[in-house]
């Protein structure tokens, strides 16, 4: 496998994640799966507001009020049902889940709702002339097999593995409940997971010195006062969200 295979994050602490980056077939499978689950639901409620809206009488029964009550919403659900599940499930869609693959940025994070949106309005163009030639093509001759789409969100499609999601998933746990970095979480958890492989001067000179830069809530000489289990304490009390 070449090195344009595969995405590497490299954390601050050295760690690194490799993502597999996911091709053609991968991406071709995933498709299919959503395209089936789209058209089935749009013709579902087609069908079920036709039933509904023939039986009940609604409104004046006008071309346009049936059109709007039928069609519309069914249009609706086949070309919202990427964008809208794409932002709600992180980069994922159903097929995307059973192929086994996700987007995610250039850097392996999860892309924002603009990035998804510009994502899936060129689908018209990496949908041209007819059933994706454009964006195939661009996989195939691309080096991390990215369609127009991910080019201008700067996304790129990746294989989920179990190793590579924990990492990621418990990172974005520890920003969302410290309110830190990610810089700066993945730090302090590797200095208490270290915490007692570490000469106890060592340990306390490095958390007194994260501590300085980002507890706002102790001043120099409180720091300076707490011994090795206060300092420990601490991290642990600044990575949970915790605020004293």
């Amino acid at each position: 496998m070449s090195d344009t295979d595969q995405l590497q994050i490299t954390g601050l602490t050295g760690v690194e994640v490799e993502l597999d980056i996911a091709g053609a077939g991968s991406r071709s499978y995933a498709f299919i799966i959503d395209w089936h689950i789209r058209v089935l639901l749009a013709i579902a409620w087609y069908l079920f507001a036709v039933e509904f809206y023939t039986h009940t009488g609604l409104g004046t029964r006008s071309t346009s009020g049936f059109i709007l009550f039928t069609a519309v919403p069914a249009g609706g659900i086949y070309f919202l049902y990427h964008p809208i599940l794409e932002i709600l499930l992180h980069g994922r869609t159903p097929g995307k889940r059973t192929a086994g693959v996700r987007i995610v940025t250039t850097q392996g994070g999860t892309p924002s709702a603009g990035a998804l949106l510009v994502r899936n309005v060129f689908r018209l163009v990496d949908s041209l002339p007819l059933l994706y030639v454009i964006g195939l093509a661009c996989c195939l001759v691309t080096d991390r097999r990215v369609r127009l789409g991910d080019i201008a969100a700067g996304t790129l499609l990746v294989r989920e593995s179990a190793e590579s999601e924990q990492a990621l998933n418990a990172l974005s746990q520890m920003v969302s409940q410290s309110g830190l970095t990610p810089e700066v979480a993945e730090l302090i958890d590797d200095l208490l997971k270290r915490w007692h492989a570490l000469d106890v001067t060592a340990r306390g000179s490095l958390a007194r010195t994260i501590l300085g830069r980002v507890d706002k809530s102790g001043s120099a000489q409180n720091l300076a006062t707490l011994n090795d289990s206060g300092l420990r304490q601490r991290l642990q009390t600044l990575l949970a969200g915790v605020h004293t």
